[in-house]
């Protein structure tokens, strides 16, 4: 098979799965709502509610994936409402590991789906264009050196002793030696 066709296979099977998770997912929050007192109308809007959240929370987790941006909160809220349809699923179960088990296939190949298709998300972030604004750009800081700082030099003052002829000095009187500048 040619790439394209091993790709549109991909994508049959692919929404196929999900149709079937999802009818089976949005049927069974929907009961489980409407078992729990809310009206019917209600019970289709937490299915819908529950259901596109997970759609909708898998797409924004891929789109910032490759944006580089984080993406924990996002994932974080991709599990919790994807464990809040197969807990449904599974309350509307028979009460038996198998009942369970079987209930709990429809959310669980849809999870596996997810994974597999955010997965092929590239992770490193776009490359910066020329024309974007520098505030967007994000360059590595220099490695810091440490430099003596550098002080002015003042030159040393001229020493010149200043020599007397030996009659000026006198043997009583305090020898004086100046600076001449």
């Amino acid at each position: 098979m040619t790439e394209r066709t091993e790709s549109a296979v991909r994508l049959v099977i692919l929404l196929a799965i999900g149709a079937m998770a999802g009818a089976a997912a949005f049927t069974h929050v929907h009961d489980l709502s409407v078992a729990h007192g809310q009206p019917n109308w209600i019970g289709w809007a937490n299915a819908v509610a529950v259901e596109l959240m997970t759609i909708y929370l898998g797409l924004e987790l891929r789109a910032r994936r490759r944006a580089g941006r984080p993406v924990g909160l996002v994932g974080s809220l991709l599990v919790a409402f994807a464990l809040l349809s197969l807990a449904a699923q599974v309350a509307e179960a028979e009460s038996s590991v198998w009942g369970w088990t079987v209930a709990a296939v429809p959310s669980l190949a849809f999870l596996a789906l997810v994974k597999v298709v955010l997965s092929n998300a590239p992770i490193t972030p776009p490359a910066v264009e020329p024309d974007q604004p520098d505030a967007y750009r994000y360059e590595e800081p220099a490695e810091a050196t440490e430099v003596e700082p550098v002080r002015p030099t003042v030159p040393a003052p001229a020493v010149v002793p200043a020599v007397l002829p030996p009659r000026a000095v006198q043997p009583n009187r305090p020898h004086v030696v100046g600076i001449i500048r």
